[in-house]
């Protein structure tokens, strides 16, 4: 049996398990549905904090990537 895997394929497959580690660390479903379609965030972090007692909303505010056109 021969299983082809797509880019398409494979990127859906690494955002769905960002999203289940996001939600595992205690991040709501649909906040941990946005960060994981976002790769601009650092998953380990966002989990470190977490995991450290930081609540993820705060977490998220901590780890956003720069805005460059606010510079």
């Amino acid at each position: 049996m021969r299983v082809e895997v797509t880019a398409g394929k494979t990127a859906d497959t690494v955002v769905e398990w960002r999203r289940l580690q996001l939600m595992e660390a205690g991040f709501e479903r649909a906040l941990a549905d946005r960060l994981s379609r976002d790769p601009r965030y650092d998953l380990h972090g966002l989990i470190e904090l977490a995991e450290r007692g930081c609540p993820p909303a705060l977490a998220v505010q901590i780890l956003a990537p720069f805005d460059e056109s606010a510079a």
